[in-house]
């Protein structure tokens, strides 16, 4: 009992996680639909994230996006109990309902929009692009100091509303959504995760500038990026082709001690010097004379919070080929730098919860012990097996989505996968094949589940 206590969420989940990294879908999706438990609670966020996924690589797309919409309905209705939050008070976080990181909200609409293309269903594509679009200003707003927020837009997410839009032939919206995109890859993904405007991006913008008839735009981006307009036949239809590349990070659970330099009626002081943390905590509130006393008596915090850790792909790279036309699929979302990113931005909230809730629970025990020592020690016991992180996640999303745009003549056509591996690996192919419609997008995303390095 300790032991599953003390699990993280990724080992709870071993048996499903197994099936699932090493492609056996059929068998990971069997786990879901009877894992009655997850289907319901603190979790269902997270059951819904992982049956989407999988149902859309099985190639379901209608029942990918059932799922999807249930977990969609679960974030925008999603607020924490009173009763939740005062549980994490004295528990943990593991023990109200997941709502989600900012990124994984975001990718939501990516597999739905994809599901909807791949069932040639452009009106809720498009209706798809419009409300992730409105998360994407939503997203903006809520984190007003960009100093402190890494990720505070999401540049694949505007590419991705450009795309559908062009697939609709929609020009203007689209030429809109690719500039927007193109300054949150120049203004913020370059800076924060690494990662430049992907060259088809600058092709597509170019592109739609001269199809909306803004010519003047359109000469200005072939100067900006020493291009020119690429017109394809107009016999072609074009392919829009997704890599998923490997798996995103787990949570883990990582510990830090804290040493008490300072404190008065009030406050207590609270010092890591490894990581070059001071928290300063209120305890003025307690009303409990043994209590307050607990806080006072505090010296030596160990806390416990989240971390995570990453899967290396074992891919480095990735092409399509046609006949002697090959293109690299550029890397356009790095979901592994987005995790690290954001957890590290929120580092210094999640410690000081962290450090309210185990001086708290401290407090109640010491104060228990003054009046029952064996009961007190009991307390402490319940404390130490509940100090735990929250290491809950979506971890069947990618480690990175890379893309490109071919132009195929119309009919049946087969391209080929490449995945160029790490060095040392052994590079693999695969071929597809798609029914190609004159001055039509067909769509395609493909997940490779290869890892290098597995998560501990």
């Amino acid at each position: 009992m300790l032991l599953t206590a003390c699990a993280t969420y990724y080992q709870k989940l071993a048996v499903f996680n197994n099936d699932f990294e090493s492609g056996n879908l059929v068998k990971a999706n069997d786990f879901l639909t009877k894992d009655k438990k997850g289907q319901s609670g603190k979790n269902e966020l997270l059951y819904h994230f992982n049956k989407g996924t999988i149902e859309h690589l099985l190639g379901n797309y209608s029942e990918s996006n059932t799922q999807f919409n249930q977990a969609d309905l679960l974030i925008e209705d999603y607020q924490k109990k009173i009763s939740d939050q005062a549980l994490a008070m004295v528990t943990n976080q593991m023990n109200t309902p997941y709502p989600g990181e900012d990124f994984e909200k975001v990718l939501i609409h990516y597999y739905k929009a994809i599901n909807y293309l791949r069932l040639n269903d452009n009106e809720n594509a498009l209706i798809e692009a419009r409300r992730l679009n409105l998360k994407l200003q939503a997203l903006n707003d809520k984190y007003k100091n960009k100093n402190k927020n890494k990720y505070v837009v999401d540049a694949f997410g505007l590419n991705l509303i450009g795309i559908i839009y062009q697939a609709d032939h929609d020009y203007n919206n689209a030429f809109i959504a690719y500039r927007n995109a193109l300054e949150a890859y120049e203004n913020s993904y370059a800076k924060q995760f690494n990662i430049s405007a992907p060259l088809q991006l600058k092709k597509d913008l170019i592109f739609t500038a001269y199809q909306s008839g803004f010519a003047e735009e359109g000469l200005f981006y072939e100067n900006k990026f020493e291009l020119k307009l690429e017109n394809p036949a107009a016999s072609n239809g074009d392919l829009l082709f997704f890599w998923n590349n490997g798996l995103g990070p787990i949570k883990s659970e990582n510990s830090i001690n804290f040493t008490k330099t300072g404190a008065n009626d009030n406050y207590m002081t609270f010092v890591n010097q490894e990581y070059n943390l001071n928290f300063t905590l209120p305890y003025q509130s307690s009303s409990n004379k043994k209590e307050k006393e607990g806080f006072a008596s505090l010296e030596l915090l160990r806390i416990a919070f989240p971390k995570y850790v990453a899967r290396t792909p074992y891919y480095e790279k990735g092409y399509i080929s046609f006949e002697n036309n090959k293109k690299e699929l550029e890397l356009a979302e790095n979901i592994n730098s987005i995790a690290f990113k954001t957890l590290e931005d929120r580092m210094q909230r999640e410690i000081g919860n962290a450090l309210i809730r185990l001086a708290t629970k401290k407090a109640a025990e010491y104060a228990m012990r003054d009046q029952n020592e064996n009961l007190g020690t009991l307390v402490g016991v319940v404390n130490a097996v509940t100090e735990k992180a929250d290491t809950r996640n979506w971890q069947t999303l990618p480690y990175s989505i890379s893309y490109t745009r071919m132009s195929l003549p119309a009919g049946t056509q087969t391209i080929k996968w490449t995945g160029k591996a790490i060095k040392g690996g052994q590079d693999k192919e695969q071929l597809f094949t798609f029914d190609i419609v004159k001055d039509r997008t067909t769509f395609q995303l493909f997940q490779s589940l290869e890892i290098d390095k597995a998560a501990n």
